[in-house]
């Protein structure tokens, strides 16, 4: 395979890829935000709390773990060609923190709308982002030798919870 672009991926049809999971993401989060009128069910003040607070906490863990994979940053599921596997901060605790703070703000806030398009937007950016990070592992174990350990070691989205962390790609390292 060649190098890593800043466009997106080492071949024309990685960076395609690349850029679909990007377009359904954005997709998503408008609906999730955006949603349809109205609400179809109503929803205890105390479940208003929790989300609210789970949106908090999911925007403190996006933003600590933009800043805390710094110049490898990017909406890309691929690595950028200057990239350094990050597994401090953040990172020690979860595979993808970024898309875990995402998630949180998303559900926390489509939970308590009480509109169905909105939570089925926003629980179809979670089945989302579970594809988006499988396939960007495969890269990053093609990348960085030392990924396929990592993945081992670390849960992909929610610390002290292991669901399926290991993918075909990091099993060959």
């Amino acid at each position: 395979m060649g190098t890593p672009s800043i466009l997106g991926g080492r071949t024309p049809r990685e960076t395609a890829i690349a850029w679909a999971f990007v377009a359904a993401q954005l997709v998503l989060l408008f609906g999730a935000i955006v949603g349809g009128a109205g609400s179809a069910w109503s929803v205890p003040d105390w479940v208003r709390s929790v989300c609210r607070v789970i949106q908090y906490v999911g925007l403190a863990i996006l933003v600590i773990g933009a800043v805390n994979l710094g110049r490898s940053l990017t909406a890309l599921p691929t690595p950028v060609p200057h990239g350094q596997l990050r597994t401090g901060g953040l990172y020690r605790w979860m595979r993808h923190p970024i898309y875990t703070g995402v998630m949180a703000l998303t559900l926390g806030g489509a939970v308590p709308s009480g509109n169905p398009v909105r939570l089925v937007c926003a629980a179809g950016l979670v089945v989302l982002f579970m594809a988006k990070a499988r396939w960007e592992e495969a890269r990053l174990a093609e990348q960085y030798p030392g990924y396929a350990d990592y993945a081992r070691r670390v849960p992909r989205f929610v610390p002290g919870f292991q669901l399926v962390t290991n993918t075909r790609s990091t099993d060959r390292a």
